[in-house]
């Protein structure tokens, strides 16, 4: 685990250097997941698949890179459900439907007003799921991803998986600047799961053999991450 733990580290290093030097990040994005230029308009190409147009309900991460995303999917209709930051409530998402909400949606999506104004649920009281929109620092066309490492996003697809939310039908997408698609292997443990296509400003890249766990790699967990995180104190064998 060490190994494949200092090779991730080096892919994110790499890129993050990557996207800096060549100016299409903030100064101070090195460590997370990158806020590019052209995020708008990867949401704008995303907004025009067919599964999303098809789509009811929308799952992303809280992190600002996927705030265009989200304004898109509250401006579509579409419910969207958004992680807690760090799933730290016992109810680890927060319930953003846009029939209720009296913000606009762009200020709607921010994390911080979402905290405010969104209703906290837990997986047994959301529907299924039919796009999650993850945030990845690097990903390649096999559709493998790597995060800033935290690991929120195996663990609350992971849940999703476990409750029967997320499905064979549901589409897990990749919004990322072009910089970020590498052409090596990303080493991958059983917890992690691919994406099934990358979508950037100008394409969407199909990704093949779809890959993801059948729920939560509890071996894989250190007994702090479990106390960190209500719903997995809640949940632990």
């Amino acid at each position: 685990m060490a190994n494949l733990d200092q090779a991730k580290t080096i892919i994110r290093d790499t890129v993050w250097r990557r996207l800096l030097d060549s100016g299409v990040v903030p100064a101070d994005s090195y460590g997370k997941i990158p806020s590019f230029d052209g995020a708008d308009a990867t949401a704008h190409r995303l907004a025009e698949t067919d599964f999303w147009q098809q789509a009811t309900t929308v799952k992303a991460n809280p992190d600002h890179a996927q705030l265009p995303v989200r304004i898109q999917a509250l401006n579509d209709g579409k419910l969207l459900y958004m992680a807690v930051p760090r799933m730290a409530t016992p109810q680890p998402f927060y319930n953003l439907d846009p029939a209720t909400l009296d913000l606009p949606a762009e200020q709607a999506a921010d994390k911080d007003s979402a905290a405010k104004v969104a209703r906290y649920v837990g997986v047994d009281e959301m529907r299924p799921i039919d796009v999650v929109v993850c945030g990845s620092v690097a990903v390649n066309r096999t559709g493998t991803r790597i995060g800033k490492g935290a690991g929120y996003s195996d663990l609350e697809v992971a849940l999703l998986i476990e409750a029967g939310l997320v499905t064979d039908h549901t589409i897990i997408v990749a919004p990322v600047h072009p910089l970020q698609i590498i052409d090596d292997d990303i080493p991958e443990t059983g917890h992690d799961f691919s994406v099934d296509y990358i979508i950037t400003p100008d394409q969407v890249i199909p990704c093949p053999d779809r890959r993801r766990p059948s729920g939560i790699v509890w071996g894989d967990l250190t007994p702090d991450k479990i106390d960190a995180i209500p719903v997995l104190k809640a949940r632990q064998p």
